[in-house]
């Protein structure tokens, strides 16, 4: 069985993380889905409200589960049987960051690898920062990240 990590601080989660999901699922045969718990990283939602927000995003889709984990991911991704780690890319600004977090990655277990998924053009601007922003600021971001988010935005 095919088993990867998709680690983020998903503060939300948003369609264009989704579209990744989705397409991860056409790779591997399980996919977790993973808040990073990162007290260097204020967030806007609770670790417990992205699992929610993400298991109600995702409940339709088959083989993925929701964890959170506040250690490294690759020892996360070793624990559970993992030897992949998902990861998108927007912009080159983007690989940069992915480059140095793989290189890390390797030398901590070089038996996960990491797999890039680039976001399609539709999703490429869209971050969590952005959306939050952009809600903060009266714009509709209905379009742009699951209901379940929505529900949390509208509180």
């Amino acid at each position: 069985m095919r088993i990867a990590i998709y680690p983020g601080s998903f503060d939300p989660i948003t369609i264009g993380h989704i579209d990744i999901l989705k397409r991860a699922l056409e790779v591997f045969d399980k996919i977790i889905v993973l808040v990073a718990l990162n007290p260097d990283k204020k967030g806007r939602f609770t670790p417990e409200e992205k699992v929610e927000m993400i298991k109600e995003a995702i409940k339709d889709l088959d083989n993925v589960e929701v964890d959170m984990y506040d250690g490294l991911t690759v020892s996360y991704a070793k624990k559970h049987n993992a030897k992949h780690l998902i990861r998108g890319l927007r912009a080159v600004t983007d690989f940069e960051y992915e480059f140095k977090l793989a290189a890390a990655n390797s030398y901590a277990d070089n038996d996960i690898d990491m797999v890039f998924f680039m976001a399609r053009n539709e999703t490429s601007f869209i971050n969590s920062s952005t959306v939050l922003a952009l809600h903060d600021n009266g714009v509709d971001v209905s379009s742009l990240v699951p209901p379940s988010v929505m529900k949390y935005l509208k509180r």
